[in-house]
């Protein structure tokens, strides 16, 4: 199930947007609180994820050397990653409506009833408001 590792962009993005700024042991920390999904993220797939939201424009990092010990690299949100993280809001608020209709299905399917069939295109109630 690699392409769940998908949905830890916008974990990232909402983290930075909540804590202004983070370094990447941090939001290690608390990535799996606020996952997506029940797999376990490694650290790796985190660090790509920055990379690649950096190498867009929509994280920045800078390296902070002025505390003891070994530099380390602190990300902070752009505007343009605040931009993306709306996007991202509004993907998952459809994916989230889509799965709910999903799992009303499968249910009523394995207790042996049948859903009620929409016409092909047909909005439901909660995607038209």
């Amino acid at each position: 199930m690699g392409n769940l590792y998908r949905f830890v962009e916008p974990v990232v993005l909402l983290l930075l947007k909540k804590k202004g700024q983070s370094y990447g042991y941090d939001l290690a920390g608390d990535l799996h609180e606020h996952a997506l999904t029940d797999a376990e993220i490694e650290r790796a797939a985190l660090y790509r994820t920055l990379r690649q939201l950096e190498m867009n424009g929509n994280v920045k990092s800078d390296w902070e050397t002025d505390r003891g010990g070994p530099a380390r690299r602190v990300y902070k949100l752009t505007a343009m990653g605040e931009k993306h993280l709306e996007e991202w809001a509004t993907v998952l608020d459809h994916v989230s409506k889509s799965m709910t209709r999903f799992v009303k299905e499968a249910r009523a399917s394995i207790k042996g009833q049948t859903a009620p069939k929409r016409k092909p295109g047909a909005r439901t109630r909660s995607a038209r408001r």
